[in-house]
């Protein structure tokens, strides 16, 4: 056995510090936290707050794992990850294995290097209590906000909701910014460019320095410039320069990421993870742009080597934000001399992060920028026509924006030809087009990250979380908004003659930004009612500052709760007491029908709309709300219109059609079977011959394309991608195969293969328990209902292979789940103490039954 034990919180991180140590280490991973505070109730003494935390059912067996190694190595050294997370990791490793400070050692880098982790082995250091604290502030701090604020909710608003401090701060932003452009009002103006020509035919394009507010003052203009003699009146050449972006920070990749490759925040700091785990770039949860000396030597020998001396500009930057730690260096690959990777999807952002940090060490761009003023003083306005020329393109050699050859021909069209002043030129075309003002634009997740940082809320850890969770809890959504018509008005002169044309324009579409959903809004209203402190952005940046001052030692991390649970909870407890109940409820009008008040608000299964009163005696009438529709916005005629929802048509072939809206849009149900109409087709427009229509494209869809012995095979697509289903067994098709045109040998090939695993993938099964042992990816595993457990090591310390397993017993394989979750067996015996309940109060109990339905 090894002397040193090195624990790190990743397999992947394992498996390549392992290369670069030698026998006399082993690397072990504790796959994140061992131990955090319980899942279920609040898991915090709030006179002491102090956290109780607990080592989870599916780290039991790793921890005693861990545990084991530890008594045969000398000394463990924890290489947890530089952040207060990875110094908690350490913290928590430390004590749960009862590691003594004398044969526990700390380190930590910031990149899987081998001289940075032979660096690191060098100058150890004990664990920072101070960023462990930090982390245990934010931890507890967040777990007695979501714990005291969720059941508030559940009470005033909708069973299930939850709160968070971060989190609901990011649904404000959104809910804010939507209700923002709902009350814009957009402003028409008259925006003029013309093309002009010179004494060569050579075009130059220009625009009016000033807009017009009317219609008629532009006209006039036109009919003026029909006779005008248009001159160069003024030429003005200046040079000018451009210069590099610092390198990469957590945010700052997050934004470039989905600008320039369209990845997601999540998917940007899943693929970081793993450039960062296997060795290529530095740790890539940083609010840092500092550069070490190692990296900007490295990427001065890169830039000499591959461009030229004159490129090379080293440098180091600042950041501007005050809780950044600057000991820590920003996003940078490790070493300059590997220019690529081999897995395409990792090489994109990795060619992203390397390009970034070359040009942030690279020469200006210099360019050389052209005014020219073109009119005459018997009009009230001059065009302007600008152009741009690179005279030294410097760091946009390294990171310039990849273009297409037809961007690059429509930039050419953009250079200036040489004029002189007092030069007459002609018109070829001027005109004025009707321009609206658009309010400001809806978050995209990079946007959301940008504001979030730029408001001090959340650090490098928690901007990918904090997105996920307000999709995760439906707060926002990325729905499609369906653009709106209207008309605007163009007005060419063309050879002293003005043409007037109506277009029309589409305006307010969107695609990929944050939409609050309607449940978004009512809770974060109803938060800002009652809740305004918390969800206040300077309030939530002053609580980060705090985790600061913490982290660098300025500040008691449990005096910090004690002042802020002393506001807090009196708070919750005054808003659960007295405040009314929350369900966005909007008066739209009267129903011309019945003369009943119509109502858009929040029900039990979300946003819909409401005729009549609940205290009425005849009981209201509902009509759930279409995808794209809020209770916000709604009007009353569509309102009403929800109500014509479903309705029945002609039967077809034997069965009844109908059309109706669900919990998943717009279906035609035929006989029992639910087809969904197209997106963005409205289903009160669904007739009888589209709803046969749709139904024999259904029909279509699921014919069978092939049979295997004798049965027939269908294909579709799922969450997972393209399949084939045969009986009850749904195989998934891989890309190597063209799903489009399958094969009776391709079908045959994937079932073969298919039912073999199937066959292969039980060792032994007790169906009535629901307990298996299956064989799985990474070797045997026991399956109980749908939970996954380990099969622990024999006695002798080796691992179990299947022809073993075939021999255990099922008594066996309940003691390897109890040890690792005791209370597996417990639960499944509370449904037993419901049905005997049921048995005496037989009405009660259907009644039950129904409401579930």
């Amino acid at each position: 056995m090894s002397k040193n034990l090195v624990i790190v919180e990743s397999p992947a991180k394992a498996k390549t510090i392992q290369k670069y140590l030698g026998k006399d280490f082993e690397v072990k991973s504790s796959f994140g936290h061992i131990r955090d505070l319980p899942k279920k109730g609040m898991g915090i003494d709030l006179e002491t707050f102090s956290p109780d935390y607990e080592v989870s059912a599916d780290k039991k067996k790793l921890v005693t794992e861990l545990k084991s190694a530890v008594k045969k190595a000398e000394i463990v050294w924890l290489a947890s990850d530089e952040d207060r997370e990875g110094e908690a990791i350490a913290w928590h490793l430390a004590d749960e294995l009862k590691l003594k400070p004398e044969n526990r050692k700390r380190i930590v880098f910031h990149e899987i290097t081998k001289n940075a982790i032979l660096k690191a082995i060098e100058n150890p250091r004990d664990i920072d209590q101070n960023l462990v604290n930090a982390q245990q502030a934010r931890r507890v701090l967040d777990r007695i906000v979501g714990f005291e604020m969720s059941p508030v909710l559940w009470k005033k608003v909708k069973p299930g909701l939850s709160a968070g401090r971060v989190q609901s701060v990011a649904v404000r932003l959104v809910v804010e910014r939507e209700k923002e452009i709902r009350v814009f009002t957009p402003k028409a103006s008259f925006k003029l460019d013309g093309i002009f020509l010179n004494s060569g035919d050579q075009e130059i394009a220009a625009k009016l320095k000033k807009d017009f507010e009317k219609e008629d003052e532009a006209e006039k203009f036109l009919e003026k410039a029909k006779t005008t003699e248009f001159k160069v009146l003024n030429v003005e050449t200046k040079p000018g320069t451009r210069t590099a972006s610092a390198p990469f920070t957590t945010s700052t990749l997050q934004q470039e990421a989905s600008s320039r490759l369209g990845y997601n925040v999540t998917n940007t700091m899943r693929l970081a993870q793993r450039l960062y785990e296997e060795g290529y770039i530095t740790y890539m949860r940083t609010d840092s742009v500092n550069l070490s000396q190692e990296a900007i030597e490295g990427s001065k020998k890169q830039i000499v080597s591959e461009y030229g001396a004159a490129y090379s500009s080293p440098r180091n930057y600042t950041t501007k934000s005050a809780s950044a730690q600057e000991a820590h260096e920003a996003i940078r690959p490790t070493d300059f001399a590997v220019k690529s990777i081999g897995d395409a999807q990792l090489n994109k952002l990795y060619q992203l992060i390397y390009r970034r940090t070359l040009a942030s060490q690279m020469a200006n761009a210099k360019i050389e920028k052209t005014v020219i003023e073109i009119g005459n003083p018997v009009l009230p306005q001059n065009f302007e026509a600008q152009g741009e020329v690179i005279i030294f393109d410097g760091f946009l050699k390294a990171y310039g924006i990849v273009k297409t050859e037809e961007e690059d021909e429509e930039n050419n069209e953009k250079l200036l030809p040489k004029v002189k002043v007092g030069e007459i030129l002609s018109y070829k075309t001027i005109n004025a087009t009707e321009k609206f003002t658009r309010p400001s634009a809806r978050y995209t997740e990079a946007g959301l990250v940008r504001k979030l940082e730029e408001l001090g809320i959340g650090r490098p850890s928690t901007y990918a979380p904090t997105i996920q969770t307000i999709q995760n809890r439906e707060y926002v959504d990325k729905r499609e908004i369906e653009p709106q018509t209207r008309e605007v008005v163009k007005m060419t002169l063309v050879k002293d003659k003005i043409k007037k044309v109506i277009l029309d324009e589409k305006f307010g579409g969107d695609k990929n930004k944050f939409v609050p959903t309607d449940i978004g809004e009512v809770v974060n209203d109803f938060l800002i009612d009652h809740f305004k402190e918390i969800l206040d952005y300077g309030f939530t940046a002053r609580v980060e500052e705090s985790f600061d001052e913490i982290a660098n030692g300025e500040q008691k991390w449990k005096e910090m709760m004690i002042d802020f649970y002393s506001k807090f909870h009196p708070r919750i407890a005054d808003v659960e007491e007295n405040a009314d109940r929350a369900n966005g409820d909007r008066l739209l009008g009267i129903d011309p029908k019945t003369g009943k008040n119509v109502h858009a608000r929040i029900g039990r299964f979300g946003a819909m709309i409401q005729i009549g009163e609940t205290e009425d005696e005849e009981k209201p009438t509902f009509a759930s709300l279409m995808s794209g529709q809020n209770i916000a916005t709604i009007s009353l005629e569509d309102a009403l219109e929800l109500f014509k929802l479903p309705f029945d048509l002609k039967d077809f072939e034997d069965q009844t059609v109908s059309v109706g809206v669900g919990r998943f849009g717009p279906y035609v149900k035929w006989g029992e079977t639910y087809i969904s109409i197209p997106k963005g087709e409205d289903p009160l427009s669904v007739d009888q011959n589209r709803a046969e229509e749709i139904i024999g494209e259904k029909k279509k869809a699921d014919a069978p394309i092939a049979t295997y012995k004798g049965e027939p095979v269908t294909k579709g697509t799922g969450r997972f991608g393209p399949f084939i289903k045969y009986q009850s067994i749904f195989v998934n098709v891989p890309k190597k195969y063209d799903f489009d045109n399958l094969s009776q040998s391709d079908i045959n090939e994937l079932i073969d293969a298919k039912l073999e695993k199937e066959a292969n993938r039980y060792i032994q099964q007790w169906e009535k328990e629901k307990i298996s042992l299956e064989n799985g990816r990474w070797g045997p595993f026991i399956k109980f209902g749908k939970a996954m457990f380990k099969i622990p090591k024999k006695k002798d310390d080796t691992k179990y292979d299947a022809e073993d397993l075939k021999e255990i017993s099922l008594d066996e394989v309940k003691k390897w789940i109890t040890d690792q979750d005791p209370k597996a067996f417990a639960e499944k015996k509370k449904p037993a103490a419901k049905k005997t309940t049921t048995t005496k109060k037989l009405p009660a109990a259907k009644k039950t039954v129904a409401k579930k339905k």
